[in-house]
């Protein structure tokens, strides 16, 4: 039996909102576009890892609404990024020790809970 082997990640969140949520991630986090059509925008996070914001209303999959879905994202400077995100009003909760890592929370536009960590 063979083991998955994966090559390239790409989460797609389906989003009401989604020209705001893609201002987001693009100009606010400063995430570069990878590809665009009318309906469909995914953004570099690394060089094999990318998310993609759907627009709900010319999808055929509707959004979660950001119910049960966390993005989970290690980072380099946590206390900058935690100052990035305090600076384009997405209010991050405060940073915290938990499972052997610094980490915070904020949310996108569509509710979506992102966790930004680094090792502590």
């Amino acid at each position: 039996m063979t083991n998955l082997q994966v090559r390239r990640t790409n989460t797609i969140l389906y989003c009401r909102r989604w020209q705001e949520t893609v201002r987001f991630y693009h100009e606010k986090l400063g995430l570069p576009i990878s590809h665009a059509t009318d309906w469909l925008v995914e953004l570099k996070l690394t060089d094999r890892s990318f998310i993609s914001l759907a627009d709900e209303n010319r999808a055929t999959i509707t959004g979660s609404g950001g119910a049960g879905i966390t993005l989970s994202w290690q980072v380099e400077d946590l206390a900058g990024m935690h100052d990035r995100i305090t600076a384009i009003g997405a209010a991050p909760g405060p940073i915290q020790t938990k499972w052997r890592a610094r980490v915070f929370y904020f949310r996108d536009p569509e509710g979506h809970r992102i966790e930004l960590w680094s090792a502590a």
